[in-house]
C-alpha cells in the first residue's frame, strides 16, 4: 500500500491539504517513502485534528544498530520523509502558527542530531574505546551546539543546520587502540554529519554546515572547551558575538554544554551598554545593503530588502549592545525579543507591531515556496503554476493580490532597517574642527591614561573631543561645563564603549553636558558610575521617573534574570538600579517636571522598593540554607519580617544622599527554630536576616554602595539587640523609651516586609503616641533637647545659617510637628495616620489645633528650606547658606516656635 493511499485513507484533512503539493513535490515523498509499513507507523500516531499531533520526541525513532547499517540509515531517511510531509501539512493548517511550526522542526532536528550522535558514538568507541578526561578521569561526550536558526528554534522547512562540536576535556581513549579524545570526537563529527547530510537513494536528513566554527572551513572539527574559550577570548570577532546570540545546546552531553555556554557569556554579552559594537553592527548591516544591491535579490524574501534577515538584524542589534545588562534579552526566539524592544522603549510599539506581522508573513511564505519542491530556497517562484500555488496557501485569490501584502511588509521592514545603526556619510561630516584645544583637553589628551589608550579607544577618543568642545562651547557657561563633564570623560577611558554611547547620541551627549554643568553632584555621579549614562539615552523617561508600582515590577524583574546563587550579581543589579532612578529623579528636579513634593516621594519610593528586594533576596538566601521560622501558633513565617522606616524616610522626605534611619522587628516564636536541614533558633536567624540586610545595602562594591544605614533608633540604641520582636518594641517604647524616641516614632512607618505584621506594628505605634502626657512636660523635654542639638550642630558665626539646626530650620518645624502630635494624639487619633511633616500640619489645621495661617506658613517654610536643601545638594553645596536667605520663611517658623513651645 503506497503513501499516499495510507495518507488518504487516514484523514480528510491530510487528503486536502495534500492536494495543494506539486506533482514534484508528490513524487518525491512516494519515492523516499517506499515502505509503506513504517510510514502507516508513523502517520498512525496522529488524529485528525492537527492540534493533537505529537511533537517528535514522542514518535518512533529509528533503532540503532551496531557498526555501518545500510537500512538504518534508510530508515532515518524515510524518518525525515514523513516528518516532513506531516511538518508541512501542519503549516498549511490556518490552526496551527508559524511558531510551532518552527518550534516542531527544530525539535524534530534535535531529535535526528540526538539519534546520530548515539549511532556515530557507539561506532568509534567499538575501534578506540572510550575517551576519558585527563583531569577528571571521567567518559567524555560531544558537545553539540546549534547555530543560527536551529539555535534559536526557528528553523524553516528546508534549513540546513549549522554545528558546532566540543568536548569538556583533553585526553584519551581506554580501548586498545587508543586515539587522543580530539581524534575521537573528529571521528564521531564526520560520522554524525554523513548520518544526516549524505544523500542516498532515500533521500538525506539535513544538511549540515560547520563554517561557524572557530577558523572556519579547514579547522578541526571538533575543540575542547578550553581551545573554544581560548579562541573566543582571544580572536572572537563581532560577527561571531552576533552568531552566538541563538547558540544553544541541542544534543550530546547538555550539562557539560551548559557549563560551556555560560563560560562564553561574556564574550557574547557584555556587563555594560556596549555601545562598542555599533562600528561593526553598522558594518554589517553596510554589508547587508551592498549585497542586496550587488546579486539583486528582490525576489529573496530572506536576503533581499525588506526580508528576514533585516528583521532578524534589527532585534540582534539590540540584543548585542544591551544583552549583557538586561538579561532577558539574551532570549534566542526573535518572536520573544521583538516585543521587549517596545517595552523597553527602544522601538516604537507601532514600528514592533508591523515587524512582528511582516516575520509572520514572510515566515509562512518561506515555508511555502520551500514546501514546493523540498528545495532549500527564499527565492519567490516564477513559474505560473507554483505562484498560483503559493498565493492560494497563503490565502490569495491570485499573485497580484499576494505580491502587494508582500511589497508592503517588505517596505515597512526596510525602513525600520534602515533606521537602526543610521551610517555616517563621513567623519568630517559629523565632527566639528578644533583650532585649539582647550588648556584642560589637552591636559587630558597628554595625560598618562590617555596615552595608553589602544588604537580603538585612542581613535573614539579623537572623535568625541571635538563633539564635547563644540557641545560646552555653546553652552552659557561653556568653560564650568567643560570642566564639569571631563573627569567623566576621563573615567570611561578605559571603557571606550562609553565614548561611542555619546559619539552615537547627540541629544545624550548634549544631556550630559547640560547636567554637568547644573549640577556638580550628578556630574561626580556620572564620573564615579559611568554605567548611568544609559539613563541619558532617552529624554522621555529620562524627566519622567515612573511611578512606586512601575519601579517595583521594574527592579523584580531584573533581579528574576539572575540566578538565586549569584549575590554578587544581585547587589550589581539593586545598586545600577538605584543610582539610575536617583539619576533620573534629579534630572526632573533641575528640569522642572517634578514639583519638590514628587521629588522627595520618587526617592522614598526608590529607597522602598530597594529594601523590599534586599529582604526578599537575603529571606530567600537564609531560608534555603536554615528553612523558615515559626510563629507562636506553629506557621510558617513568610517572613514575619518588618523593616521600620524613621526619620526623611519614615516621613516620605528623604533627599539625595540620604542615609536610611531603620529598625527591624520580627513576630516568629522566640522559643522556636527554623524548619530546614541546619536548624536556627528564631532570634539567631532573624539577626542574621538583619546583619544579611545591612550588608546588601551598604557594602562598597565597583557599582559603589546602596544606602548608609542607621540602625540606631532601636530599642537601647548600639547596645540593643539588631532585630526585636513586636512585643519586645512595644515594651520597651512603653517602658524605657526617652521622649525623643517617642518623637521619633511620630514619623515611623512599615517599609518593607509582612503585611500582616506591619498592620499589627501600626496599631502598636498608635496605642503608644495616643498615651495620655503632661503637655508642660513634654514640652519642656522637647525644648531642652532641641536646644541640646543646636548647640552642637549648628554654626557658631550668626552670619551663617544651617538649614537644617539654625533658628527657624528644618529640625524647629520637626520639633513643632512632634512635640503637637504627641501632645495632642490621646484626643485626636487621626494623627497617628501620617507620618510625614506637609500632612501631619494640614491635620492640626483642620483639627484647630493650629490657625490655619501659622499651618500654612510652617507648610511654606518647610517646602521652600527643602527645595533649597535640594538645590545645595545638587550643587555639592552643604547645607549652610547666607543668613539673610530665606529670611521670611526663617522669621515665620521663629514667631511660631516662641508661640508653641513657650506658652
Amino acid at each position: 500500500m503506497e503513501l499516499f493511499t495510507i495518507a488518504e485513507a487516514w484523514s480528510p484533512w491530510f487528503r486536502q491539504h495534500l492536494a495543494q503539493l506539486s506533482d514534484a513535490e508528490r513524487a518525491a515523498l512516494q519515492t523516499s517513502c517506499a515502505d509503506a509499513r513504517d510510514a502507516a507507523q508513523w502517520l498512525a500516531v496522529a488524529e485528525a485534528k492537527v492540534a493533537d499531533l505529537p511533537g517528535p520526541e514522542s514518535r518512533p525513532l529509528p533503532e540503532l544498530a551496531r557498526g555501518v547499517d545500510a537500512r538504518w540509515q534508510a530508515r532515518l531517511r524515510q524518518w525525515r520523509c514523513v516528518e516532513q510531509l506531516r511538518l508541512i501539512a501542519r503549516d498549511m493548517s490556518p490552526t496551527v502558527s508559524m511558531p510551532e511550526t518552527t518550534a516542531e522542526l527544530s525539535h524534530f532536528a534535535d531529535a535526528a542530531i540526538a539519534v546520530a550522535l548515539k549511532q556515530a558514538h557507539a561506532e568509534a568507541a567499538l575501534l578506540h574505546g572510550r575517551p576519558m578526561g585527563q583531569d577528571s578521569g571521567k567518559a567524555q561526550q560531544l558537545v553539540v551546539i546549534g547555530m543560527g536558526k536551529l539555535g534559536g528554534g526557528e528553523l524553516n522547512l528546508s534549513s540546513d543546520i549549522d554545528l558546532i562540536f566540543s568536548y569538556e576535556e583533553d585526553g584519551e581513549t581506554d580501548g586498545r587502540r587508543s586515539i587522543s579524545n580530539q581524534e575521537f570526537f573528529i571521528k564521531v563529527g564526520q560520522r554524525l554529519i554523513a548520518l544526516l547530510d549524505a544523500v542516498t537513494a532515500d533521500g538525506f536528513v539535513f544538511r549540515v554546515d560547520m563554517r561557524l566554527r572557530p577558523w572556519g572551513d579547514g579547522s578541526a572539527l571538533a575543540a575542547s572547551f578550553d581551545a573554544l574559550e581560548g579562541y573566543y577570548e582571544r580572536h572572537g570577532r563581532e560577527w561571531e558575538r552576533y552568531a552566538f546570540i541563538k547558540a544553544r545546546v541541542c544534543a550530546g552531553d547538555k550539562a557539560a554544554g551548559e557549563r560551556l555556554m555560560k563560560s562564553l557569556k561574556p564574550f557574547v554579552y557584555r556587563r555594560y551598554i556596549d555601545f562598542g559594537a555599533f562600528e561593526s553592527l553598522r558594518e554589517m548591516k553596510a554589508m547587508i545593503a551592498r549585497e542586496v544591491r550587488r546579486l539583486d535579490r528582490e525576489d529573496n524574501i530572506k536576503l533581499g530588502a525588506g526580508g528576514i534577515r533585516e528583521i532578524e538584524f534589527i532585534a540582534q542589534a539590540f540584543q548585542l549592545i544591551r544583552g549583557g545588562v538586561d538579561t532577558a534579552l539574551q532570549a534566542r526566539e526573535l518572536l520573544v525579543i521583538l516585543p521587549l524592544l517596545a517595552e523597553r522603549e527602544l522601538l516604537p510599539q507601532a514600528a514592533v507591531d508591523e515587524l512582528i506581522s511582516a516575520y509572520y508573513f514572510l515566515r509562512d511564505v518561506e515555508h511555502r515556496i520551500q514546501a514546493l519542491h523540498d528545495q532549500q530556497t527564499q527565492m519567490l517562484p516564477t513559474d505560473t503554476d507554483d505562484r498560483q500555488r503559493v498565493a492560494a496557501a497563503m490565502g490569495f485569490a491570485d499573485w497580484a493580490g499576494f505580491s502587494d501584502v508582500l511589497r508592503g511588509h517588505r517596505h515597512a521592514v526596510n525602513e525600520h532597517f534602515q533606521d537602526v545603526i543610521v551610517a555616517r556619510d563621513s567623519d568630517a561630516a559629523d565632527t566639528p574642527a578644533v583650532e585649539a584645544w582647550p588648556a584642560s583637553v589637552q591636559a587630558l589628551i597628554d595625560s598618562r591614561a590617555a596615552q595608553q589608550l589602544g588604537g580603538t579607544g585612542g581613535a573614539r577618543l579623537q572623535r568625541l573631543l571635538p563633539l564635547l568642545v563644540a557641545h560646552c562651547q555653546a553652552h552659557e557657561h561653556p568653560e564650568l561645563a567643560l570642566a564639569r563633564v571631563l573627569p567623566l570623560i576621563e573615567a570611561t577611558l578605559r571603557r571606550s564603549a562609553y565614548l561611542m554611547l555619546l559619539i552615537e547620541n547627540p541629544p545624550a551627549l548634549a544631556r550630559v553636558v547640560d547636567l554637568c554643568a547644573a549640577s556638580p553632584w550628578i556630574a561626580e555621579a556620572l564620573a564615579r558610575h559611568p554605567v548611568l549614562l544609559d539613563e541619558l539615552l532617552n529624554a522621555a523617561t529620562l524627566f519622567a521617573p515612573p511611578s512606586a508600582e512601575v519601579l517595583a515590577a521594574d527592579l523584580r524583574a531584573q533581579l528574576a534574570r539572575i540566578p538565586e546563587d549569584d549575590l554578587e550579581r544581585q547587589m550589581d543589579v539593586l545598586r545600577i538600579f538605584q543610582k539610575g532612578q536617583v539619576l533620573r529623579v534629579a534630572a526632573s528636579d533641575l528640569k522642572g517636571t517634578l514639583p519638590l513634593m514628587k521629588i522627595s516621594d520618587a526617592l522614598t519610593w526608590i529607597a522602598e522598593v530597594v529594601l523590599a528586594e534586599v529582604l526578599n533576596v537575603c529571606w530567600r538566601q537564609l531560608v534555603a540554607k536554615h528553612g523558615r521560622p515559626r510563629h507562636v501558633d506553629g506557621s510558617a513565617c513568610e517572613p514575619g519580617f518588618i523593616i521600620v522606616g524613621y526619620g526623611k524616610l519614615g516621613g516620605i522626605e528623604l533627599g539625595y544622599g540620604s542615609d536610611l534611619d531603620l529598625v527591624f522587628i520580627h513576630n516568629g516564636d522566640p522559643a522556636g527554630e527554623t524548619d530546614g536541614a541546619k536548624p536556627l533558633d528564631t532570634a539567631s536567624f532573624y539577626a542574621r536576616l538583619g546583619q544579611k540586610i545591612i550588608h546588601l545595602m551598604t557594602t562598597a562594591m565597583a557599582t559603589g554602595q546602596l544606602y548608609e544605614v542607621d540602625m540606631r533608633l532601636r530599642p537601647s540604641g548600639a547596645s540593643g539587640l539588631l532585630v526585636t520582636s513586636l512585643d519586645g518594641f512595644a515594651k520597651y517604647q512603653a517602658e524605657s523609651a526617652w521622649t525623643w524616641e517617642h518623637q521619633a516614632l511620630v514619623r515611623a512607618r512599615v517599609v518593607a516586609g509582612d503585611a500582616a505584621l506591619a498592620a499589627d506594628f501600626a496599631r502598636a505605634r498608635e496605642a503608644l503616641l495616643c498615651r495620655p502626657r503632661d503637655a508642660k512636660a513634654l514640652r519642656t523635654e522637647v525644648v531642652e533637647m532641641r536646644d541640646k542639638m543646636r548647640e552642637h550642630l549648628a554654626p557658631k558665626d550668626p552670619a551663617e545659617v544651617d538649614l537644617k539646626h539654625s533658628l527657624g530650620g528644618l529640625v524647629d518645624i520637626e520639633f513643632l510637628v512632634q512635640y503637637l502630635a504627641l501632645a495632642h494624639a490621646p484626643k485626636h487619633p487621626e494623627i497617628c495616620q501620617w507620618p510625614d511633616n506637609m500632612r501631619l500640619l494640614e491635620t492640626f489645621m483642620h483639627t484647630d489645633l493650629l490657625p490655619a495661617g501659622t499651618a500654612q506658613a510652617l507648610m511654606n517654610a518647610y517646602i521652600a528650606l527643602r527645595a533649597r536643601g535640594h538645590r545645595q545638594a545638587l550643587a555639592n553645596a552643604g547645607r549652610t547658606m547666607d543668613y539673610t536667605t530665606l529670611l521670611k520663611e526663617r522669621e515665620a517658623v521663629q514667631q511660631t516656635w516662641q508661640q508653641v513651645m513657650h506658652q
